[in-house]
């Protein structure tokens, strides 16, 4: 049990995390033109960042049910 709960706070983490820094990043692109490329590619790999981090847990809770 105590597993399933530690990924479930990490898992938790990483999508506030990634939801934060991707505002963050939209914000600071409003305010800085010259800083624009900059910015749109921070954004670009947090949303890659959080599609393989999510795709991570699937497959884990995908090997946990074949194999508990």
């Amino acid at each position: 049990m105590k597993v399933n709960d530690i990924s479930v706070a990490v898992i938790s983490l990483i999508r506030l995390g990634a939801v934060f820094r991707f505002v963050y990043c939209m914000v600071r692109l409003q305010g800085a033109e010259e800083e624009a490329t900059q910015y749109r590619k921070r954004a670009k790999n947090i949303l890659l960042f959080y599609i393989l981090a999510e795709s991570i847990w699937q497959i884990k809770d995908i090997i946990m049910y074949y194999y508990s």
